[in-house]
Order: structure tokens, then sequence, then C-alpha cells
């Protein structure tokens, strides 16, 4: 299967990743000979001058999300010979719809999204499903004529409580390009002896672990967690976690970390415990890979958090 690599540049109407797209394909350094097909997802008020670009290979392709389905992706595929995709997202549409209509052999290479700095807090506020969207896959989140009146701390904190991967670029008006150098400290300290997670930090606590795993790697943690059970699962293994809100509550979802004990507690779903474990990397079918797996030292009965629902606020 030939794989073919995917340069995904997404955000809404006037977010500049039109512009950013033409300086890229006029940019002699992104002329490899590759043949490239430029497949165009929307219809912005600017528009692409070929007659400008370096990559001299290459074909475009328009195709509104709506009419977006596998079989159009393999019928453009098969018809036409590239090496490599640059695609524009249409930002009012999710991601789910290009990544289930996918052709076998296509993997994203790169993600870059692009927000116009003036609108963003409202698109955030009144949109913030589609906000989130644009930045959960993203490798780097550029904001377009940020102002100086513009708060950098404001706009990183939305970034980040969806995902602490992405580069942040701050473009201000007049062209000057500022790269975010906040330091996120965690709200708890990952070296100390026993890691003790405060209720309010769970989520927090459980998206660092699934992203840097290795560093915890035989820790010693204390949170309070609900516990999940499954007749499937071995005597001794339970799940421990909350109900964690991403975005919206159309995303809230119970995210769990398997847990090895060898407590007489009787146990049921539902049940708030206390637990304190030592954090391993190891093969789990509950994962279907290897995962972090807790090896429970303490294991009690507890009371549940003032506020049951996790969230990164």
């Amino acid at each position: 299967m030939k794989e073919v690599p995917v340069y995904l540049f997404l955000g809404f109407l006037e977010s500049g990743k039109t512009t950013f797209i033409q300086e890229t394909m006029e940019d002699p350094r992104f002329e490899s000979g590759e043949k490239t097909l430029l497949l165009v997802c929307e219809e912005g008020e600017t528009e692409f001058d070929v007659s400008r670009f370096a990559v001299r290979n290459f074909t475009v392709e328009t195709v509104m999300p709506e009419d977006l389905t596998s079989a159009k992706l393999a019928q453009i595929a098969k018809e036409r010979e590239f090496d490599r995709v640059v695609l524009e997202w249409n930002g009012m549409t999710e991601l789910n719809a290009f990544f289930d209509a996918m052709p076998d052999g296509w993997m994203i290479a790169q993600v870059m999204t692009f927000f116009h700095a003036p609108t963003f807090l409202s698109y955030n506020q009144n949109m913030r499903q589609l906000v989130y969207d644009k930045i959960q896959y993203a490798d780097m989140v550029v904001f377009n004529r940020f102002r100086e009146t513009d708060s950098q701390k404001e706009f990183h904190k939305i970034v980040r409580a969806v995902s602490r991967r992405p580069d942040i670029v701050y473009e201000y008006e007049g062209g000057r390009a500022v790269y975010d150098e906040i330091i996120d400290p965690l709200p708890f300290d990952v070296e100390a002896d026993r890691i003790e997670i405060e209720d309010r930090d769970y989520a927090l606590f459980y998206r660092d672990l699934l992203e840097e795993t290795e560093k915890y790697r035989g820790k010693i943690v204390t949170f309070k967690g609900m516990v999940a059970l499954d007749k499937k699962l071995k005597t001794g293994t339970i799940v421990i976690g909350r109900h964690i809100m991403t975005c919206c509550e159309a995303d809230i979802a119970f995210s769990g970390l398997v847990c090895l004990h060898a407590s007489a507690l009787p146990l049921k779903t539902r049940d708030w415990v206390k637990i304190t474990a030592r954090i391993d990397l190891e093969y789990h079918k509950v994962y279907g890979q290897k995962g972090p797996v807790l090896k429970a030292t303490a294991l009690d009965f507890t009371e549940p958090p003032e506020q049951e629902l996790a969230t990164f606020y």
C-alpha cells in the first residue's frame, strides 16, 4: 500500500490558512519533485494564485465536505497520480468527516491550525466544539492579526485546555511573529515520593499520564476515583477513573485506568474509592496495547468529590 502523507491546514474563514498554503506552495523548499494534490474543501474569500507556485507538479481538486466520501477520495486517487496531499479544510465541519473518508495508505503528516485572533474568543464561546476540533490534532496553532491588547495567557489557556502538544504562534498586526513561551507547570509534583492528585486535577493528571506515560513509570500516585467493573476482567482487576468533560457535555466520557488489587472490599460499579498505587507500563486487553497499569498498595471507600465531573479548567 502506497503511503501518502497529508498536510492538514485548518481554520475558520479569514483565519489566514489560504494565505499560508499559498506561501507554502510558493516556497522553493517545498518543491521536492513530488506530485502534489491540493485538495480544497471550502470556498473562501481568498483564491490561490497557482501561477506563483514554486511547486510545479501539482493538481487542484475542490470537494465540499458534504460531498466528501471514501468513494470520492478513492476516485480522485485513482484518476490523479500524486505523492502527497495538501488539504485546506472547512472550519465549520468537524474533522471526523475527513478521517472517515481517508483512503487506505493516506497518513496525517502535519496539522496546522489558524485562528483570526480578533474573533477567536467569540468563536470559542459560541462554537466551542468546532474550536476544540481544530486544536486537538494540531501540531501548531497560529493566531493571526494578534493585537497588543490581546492576552497571550488567555489564548494560551484555551489551547492548553485541549492539548499540551501544539506549538503556539502569535502573529501580530504588521507581521511580527512571537512563539509562545508560557510554561505550564503541573499542579502536582511528578518528582515527589508520592504524587498527590487533588480532585480538581484528575483531568490534567489523566491527560499528562497518557501523553507522557514513560515519566510516570514506577511512580507512586494517590487519587480519588470511581470504580468500573467488568465480568470479563479477572478477579482483582478493576478500572478506576472519572468522567471527564474535555469540551462540552456531548464529549463527556469515563476516563479510567486499569488497576490490579488484592483488596477484599465488596466493590461495585460507581463506588468511589481512594487509591494509592504504583504505576507500571504493561500490555492490557482493556487498552489493546501497552498502557499505565496501577498496582494498588492501598484501596478504600471514600466520599465522592464535591464536583464529580472532571474538567481541564
